[in-house]
């Protein structure tokens, strides 16, 4: 199946001069939602992580059907002041400015095997922010998966400590 077709694109958006990929058309189209997910489970066989943490917002989405597919909890790393109780948090750089993640506290325990899961990649940043989070935790990231890789970004280069993969790239 050619994903890049279900991936509409829009420019100018969120602002002048940038073409956003858009993963809506796939999430409605429940074959093509369902052959991301079955995509991800043959790239990581369930039997290689115990949790799945999704990366807000989109991440949210393709990491808990992976989860559900693979009989796996689901975790989730957040923008900053979004999730109740104890967090931890940590701060990286994005093209504009900083961001900080967070994590709580009892969503992954020492020696947990955590797959990282989010629709695009492009500097890296978000999953090294996360990755970093569940390591901090105790956890080990044994890969990270992204629907939408951009080449150009060189996100994949700083991510080259884990097994990170994605389904689509664009040049």
């Amino acid at each position: 199946m050619d994903l890049k077709k279900k991936i509409r694109d829009v420019p100018d958006f969120p602002k002048p001069g940038i073409l956003f990929r858009d993963i809506t058309p796939i999430l409605k189209d429940p074959k093509v939602f369902s052959y991301v997910a079955e995509k991800f489970a043959q790239i990581f066989p369930k039997k290689s992580f115990d949790l799945v943490a999704g990366i807000e917002s989109r991440g949210f989405i393709f990491g808990a059907a992976l989860a559900a597919k693979t009989g796996k909890g689901l975790v989730i790393v957040r923008k900053q002041g979004k999730l109740p109780g104890d967090t931890i948090a940590k701060k990286y750089d994005i093209e504009y400015g900083s961001a900080t993640m967070e994590i709580q506290t009892d969503a992954v325990r020492k020696g947990d095997r955590v797959l990282i899961i989010d629709d695009l990649l492009a500097t890296g940043g978000t999953a090294l922010a996360a990755a970093a989070l569940i390591e901090k935790l105790g956890g080990r990231v044994i890969g990270i998966g992204f629907v939408i890789e951009l080449p150009m970004l060189k996100g994949m280069k700083k991510l080259s400590k884990y097994n990170a993969k994605a389904l689509v790239r664009y040049t």
